[in-house]
């Protein structure tokens, strides 16, 4: 649960305030852009970039949704600018074929799975691999609604999408973390 934080207060520029808005929003913003990026230092930075513009725009903070999603509109914005940074001129993250036929090469059983390989470390870690495989616009709209449990109305102010777009790219992002967790989980290896 976030700490009520007083937006009059940060209007005027309380260091208190401010304080103990990074104090309750640090940890999560920092996770979701590690997330994003897949690198330590560039999630340090999108966290750093994130509570600048906060403290920078906070009186331009109209109320029409909650501060945490206008925090985390913020953090994905900086996080997708800094990603747009490292890509080849020519490529855009905006960029997405509708026609794209989302349907799985591959799918395996997973049912007959123990839990105890769902929730293995390295099952974890394939997870964060396939995560991170996923283009930016689907990893941003999984990662807010799947874990860190945005609704869809949250998600897509949050993204400045429509909730439409938020659900199509949820399906989408879901059937190719299926997909590509197919592989890992159709291995016969998997100790019981």
């Amino acid at each position: 649960m976030q700490a009520d934080i007083d937006i009059d207060k940060l209007i005027q520029r309380d260091r208190k305030e401010y304080a103990a808005l990074v104090d309750s929003y640090s940890d999560k913003v920092y996770r979701l852009a590690l997330r994003m990026t897949g690198d330590e230092q560039d999630a340090e930075d999108v966290l750093q970039e994130t509570f600048i513009k906060v403290f920078k725009y906070i009186d331009g903070f109209k109320g029409l949704s909650s501060l945490s999603t206008w925090i985390y509109r913020i953090a994905m914005n900086e996080a997708l600018m800094l990603l747009r940074k490292h890509r080849p001129e020519g490529y855009s993250l905006d960029e997405e074929n509708e026609d794209e036929d989302i349907t799985p090469r591959q799918i395996a059983s997973w049912g007959a799975l123990p839990e105890k390989a769902l929730v293995s470390s390295e099952t974890a870690h394939h997870l964060q691999v396939a995560v991170m495989r996923l283009p930016e616009t689907l990893r941003s709209v999984f990662l807010l609604r799947d874990t860190e449990q945005f609704s869809v109305k949250e998600t897509a102010e949050a993204l400045g999408i429509s909730e439409g777009a938020v659900k199509v790219r949820l399906l989408r992002a879901r059937l190719k973390l299926r997909e590509y967790l197919s592989v890992y989980f159709s291995e016969p290896s998997l100790e019981m």
